[in-house]
């Protein structure tokens, strides 16, 4: 299925000169209303910025300051360099999502009838960069905090699994440089196996939880990646609304399938680690919530966009409310972080 580049075969794909991100930049997310009428005022410009500025600092601060929050007078140990750690993973949460929004995205573009022959620029190769980084960086705070040297905690669990997902995300940036960036999903692949391990080190069933996260990450990051994809294609095609609106509806259609695996391996992950009498007194069971109200947020904004792309000709209001979910998506990757972060709720629960 993925065997082509990550854009028309017939446009050249340029590369990014800048860092990814899970929030789009100004210039290529504007509102398609006004992208095909010439220039904005300079007091309109003014807003996108605010908003995305706003929000990635709304993002640094939770992921800073988030897992202490949620385990204040929790009664759980404090987890040294947690703030930083949570930073790290949301990196590489982003690297993820952007790299496999790539790989996916293109092939809902394909099909659309009477598209521009133009395509976004390529943010695979810096996204799975800047994973790398953040999983060498966490190699370097697990051997700060473990007293170790880097070669001796290579020899850990934790430690070799985050190598093996560093130098994933670089044969993936390679794979993505070369004529054949589909090539990236098997390391890719290999990337999320091990986060999924990493992830499960508890002695109850870790398989079983490593397999629920697994389909759960790899949703999570096509739905996210993807819908960044999407929405930077539409701003490219502002002047073909027909074709953008024709490429909203058919990820729309993605979205259910991705949105019913995630909900399904929500459930069952948060059954199987999260006891009930610990689900307002446990960091875990307080981000789980946060998560959980974002999600909500983000179904509202989908299903108000789907239902104005299906009664509006112009996508316009529809690219609207699903940039907005994308910004809240990006929240939802950092709460997802901290998750990862916070203490297993099963040390404080009362059941045996």
């Amino acid at each position: 299925m993925f065997s082509g580049p990550p854009a028309d075969p017939a446009t050249p794909t340029m590369q990014a000169s800048s860092m990814p991100s899970t929030v789009p930049s100004v210039g290529e997310m504007g509102d398609i209303s006004g992208g095909a009428s010439g220039a904005t005022p300079a007091r309109r410009s003014w807003a996108p910025s605010l908003l995305l500025g706003a929000a990635g600092l709304l993002a640094l601060l939770i992921a800073l300051f988030g897992p202490g929050l949620m385990a204040r007078g929790t009664g759980e140990l404090r987890i040294p360099g947690a703030g930083l750690t949570t930073v790290l993973r949301t990196v590489l949460f982003a690297a993820l999502a952007l790299h496999l929004g790539e790989l996916v995205a293109p092939q809902l573009i394909r099909p659309v009838r009477g598209r521009p022959r133009t395509a976004v620029r390529s943010w695979a190769v810096l996204a799975s960069l800047a994973g790398a980084a953040a999983a060498a960086g966490q190699i370097v705070r697990l051997a700060a905090v473990s007293g170790l040297g880097i070669t001796e905690t290579y020899g850990t669990r934790e430690g070799g699994l985050l190598l093996l997902i560093a130098n994933g995300l670089v044969i993936a940036a390679l794979c993505a440089a070369s004529r054949r960036p589909a090539l990236a999903l098997a390391p890719l692949a290999v990337v999320i196996g091990a986060e999924a391990l990493r992830a499960h080190p508890e002695a109850y069933s870790p398989e079983f939880g490593a397999a629920l996260t697994v389909v759960h990450l790899t949703a999570a990051s096509l739905w996210t990646g993807g819908l960044l994809y999407v929405l930077r294609t539409m701003w490219l095609w502002r002047g073909s609304p027909v074709a953008a609106r024709a490429l909203l509806g058919r990820y729309a259609r993605l979205a259910i399938w991705l949105y019913v695996a995630l909900a399904a391996t929500g459930t069952a992950s948060t059954l199987r680690r999260l006891p009930l009498d610990v689900v307002f007194t446990s960091a875990y069971g307080r981000t789980l919530l946060l998560k959980l109200a974002l999600m909500a947020v983000v179904s509202v904004l989908a299903l108000a966009a789907r239902r104005r792309m299906l009664r509006d000709t112009d996508p316009a209001v529809a690219h609207r409310l699903a940039r907005r979910e994308q910004v809240v998506l990006g929240l939802v990757v950092v709460v997802s972080a901290i998750l990862t972060v916070v203490p297993d709720p099963h040390w404080i629960s009362l059941r045996p």
